[in-house]
């Protein structure tokens, strides 16, 4: 997993992001914001589900994928959590780097002493 700072969610935020972080090919599943309507132009197999319709999941059976954003929401929820408990307010001048070790202990959750390896391992 990777993550980042956007500016905006406009159409060319987006996609300069996407483009950067994505393989082409790669199958996407959002939610319904307009500016993601790039991606099929670009190459990607791109699913929506409708939020505001109470819609979670989609199944394509162009594509045999089940599409949702299930994986999204279950990064970003402990991460506002983990601000609102432990650090209580994170300014955007340090966002990225608080952004950059959640996703890192996101990324290596399955290993138990992961910082401590890895730091072990780098020396």
């Amino acid at each position: 997993m990777a993550t980042e700072i956007v500016p905006n969610i406009k159409k060319a935020t987006l996609r300069d992001a996407t483009l950067r972080n994505v393989e082409p090919g790669s199958t996407v599943s959002t939610d319904e914001l307009m500016s993601y309507g790039l991606l099929d132009a670009d190459g990607y197999n791109h699913g929506q589900v409708q939020h505001g319709a109470k819609e979670f999941a989609r199944y394509d059976w162009r594509t045999d994928t089940m599409h949702h954003t299930n994986h999204v929401e279950s990064f970003w929820r402990p991460f506002k959590h983990s601000v609102d408990s432990t650090h209580i307010h994170i300014s955007a001048k340090y966002m990225q780097r608080y952004l950059s070790e959640f996703t890192f202990r996101s990324n290596h959750r399955q290993m138990e002493n992961a910082m401590f390896d890895l730091l072990i391992g780098a020396v």
